[in-house]
């Protein structure tokens, strides 16, 4: 039985040109190579998975290399480059410094650095994960680093740059590795599986990609268990099933429950979304995306920042189309707080359904026509003088108004027009010009008027009288914010103003007027000087008595 090789060691990149979403890094390597410009010391660093090992094993190929190509690629066919393709080059070093941290195994590679190549140009050391030495070790290597012989080049690869002493990172070249994006991750996938004969679906990549979460060695290893799981057809289902990735699917139909204020098939789904073992905080940071998606694919600019298929795209369009930015906007604050609040809620899913809730009510009540035509009563002021019978009489019903109707556990009615709401008709202008006076009179009449309801409102608008400034500005003056932060009370004075005065054009400007500090007495003579500021005869009982106040 042949031994199986993991697609990310058998596909892992052999030259600059095939190595994934790091162009920028590979052709300034390059470049370097070309110009006869190499550092001593280079430091790769990024997430995982990203390539930083293999550029620092291709370049270490290829400044060895004794007849490289025109675009500074390994030629594959030198003695050098024969050696290091079997694993058998005395001129490139590997040093796991998770496992060699030690200040000891420093020293043994500082010994190493002495001895010469005995062929290609450059002794090349590869230290991974060089975070890990020790300090000691750190200190160690740094004499070293800084000046080493010219035949010594030195790459450290790391995910962690923060932990590398700084002494360290000022001696080396950085190069910060990006994530991978899904695009160039799916578009590696697709090739790969044509090499090895597996037919897939662009959905079902596209969800490996997401899942590697930028590392392209994750996502060889995702493909290979979806190949093993599925044989030689992945397929969208076969990926969602295996990883345990929520269909999207099952966000289209939340949106649109939302949208049409379906309050019951909202909660079934989302019962049927928990009852297959899905976290319900994963559930909402999938409608946040989701959110997100119908947001970009409202304009077609920024479609292509959505990291999904094709396919997917065009569907988040049309599904966009329904929805209106300020709906999508609040919606992913809503998504947002309660992904925030998750943890701490004691009522997890009663959390999430209360923010599902919110979410539908943003949605307008639609109304549907009565279903149900009555007859006109009879009033006391219909002539008794017709001649026509209740019993026998034919009434033509008159057009009843459109109805409010809700259907038990939902908050729309489908198959009816939307009614124009009250707050969407045209209101009046009113400008009619006001004095002063007409407006100290108007504000004196809300103050009576709601003195017995709003006792603390009008308290507090009623100690300063308002003064007009160019025609339409009110200035007032209160003392506490809580009156101006009143939104109610400050709606109920602005209509009293608006129709006591035939103007609805002014707008209303508040000053805080700040209250002044009492001083409080607290020795013997500032208690009397306080006395006798209240009550003159208390100096003249002083003298009278020829009284002395202790102090």
């Amino acid at each position: 039985m042949e031994n199986f090789i993991v697609s990310a060691r058998k596909y892992r990149p052999v030259t600059f040109d095939s190595v994934v979403g790091q162009h920028a890094i590979t052709s300034t390597l390059q470049n370097a190579i070309r110009n006869n410009t190499l550092a001593q010391a280079f430091l790769f660093c990024g997430p995982r998975g990203v390539g930083k090992t293999t550029c620092a094993r291709i370049m270490a190929k290829t400044i060895n290399c004794l007849h490289p190509t025109e675009d500074m690629e390994a030629c594959n066919e030198c003695e050098s480059c024969v050696s290091f393709n079997n694993n058998a080059s005395f001129n490139i070093f590997e040093l796991d410094a998770a496992s060699n941290s030690g200040v000891d195994d420093i020293r043994a590679l500082i010994d190493q650095v002495r001895i010469p190549p005995q062929i290609g140009k450059y002794k090349v050391y590869i230290i991974d994960e060089v975070h890990m030495l020790s300090g000691a070790a750190f200190n160690a290597f740094l004499k070293t680093l800084e000046e080493p012989p010219a035949y010594a080049k030195f790459i450290l690869a790391t995910t962690e740059k923060h932990k590398i002493l700084p002494t360290i990172l000022s001696r080396c070249q950085i190069f910060d590795f990006k994530r991978i994006t899904v695009e160039d991750i799916t578009n590696h996938l697709k090739k790969i599986a044509a090499k090895e004969g597996v037919t897939t679906e662009e959905e079902a990549l596209n969800i490996i990609a997401q899942k590697a979460d930028g590392a392209l060695r994750d996502a060889l290893s995702i493909f290979d268990q979806m190949v093993s799981f599925s044989g030689n057809n992945i397929t969208y289902q076969d990926v969602i099933t295996n990883l345990n990735v929520l269909d999207y699917e099952y966000y289209f139909r939340m949106v649109e429950n939302i949208l049409a204020n379906d309050i019951n098939s909202m909660l079934l789904l989302l019962n049927d979304v928990i009852n297959k073992g899905f976290d319900p905080q994963n559930f909402i940071q999938g409608m946040a995306s989701h959110m997100r998606n119908l947001l970009l694919g409202k304009d077609a600019r920024v479609v292509d920042l959505m990291e999904v298929s094709s396919q997917l795209k065009a569907r988040y369009a049309k599904q966009a189309e329904s929805c209106n930015t300020a709906f999508l906007l609040r919606a992913l604050d809503i998504a947002n707080e309660c992904d925030i609040n998750f943890r701490s809620a004691n009522n997890k899913r009663l959390h999430l359904e209360v923010a599902l809730l919110k979410m539908v009510s943003m949605q307008p009540i639609q109304t549907v026509p009565a279903m149900k035509n009555e007859i006109p009563r009879q009033t006391q002021n219909d002539s008794p003088s017709q001649n026509v019978t209740p019993k026998t009489a034919v009434i033509t019903p008159a057009p009843q108004p459109v109805q409010r109707v809700r259907r038990p556990g939902t908050i729309s009615i489908l198959d009816s027009e939307p009614q124009k709401k009250e707050s969407d008709a045209p209101v009046e202008v009113k400008n009619n010009p006001f004095t002063e006076a007409m407006l100290v009179e108007a504000w004196k009449k809300f103050v009576e008027s709601h003195k017995n309801t709003s006792p603390n409102f009008v308290a507090g608008i009623g100690k300063y009288q308002p003064t007009l400034k160019n025609n339409d500005e009110i200035n007032y003056q209160v003392d506490n914010m809580l009156v101006v932060n009143d939104m109610n009370n400050m709606a109920l004075l602005k209509a009293h103003l608006a129709n006591e005065l035939c103007n609805n054009q002014f707008k209303l400007v508040h000053h805080v007027v700040e209250k002044p500090v009492d001083e409080i007495a607290y020795t013997d003579r500032s208690r009397f000087e306080k006395m006798a500021e209240s009550n003159p005869n208390v100096l003249t009982l002083k003298k009278g008595l020829g009284l002395e106040i202790d102090i």
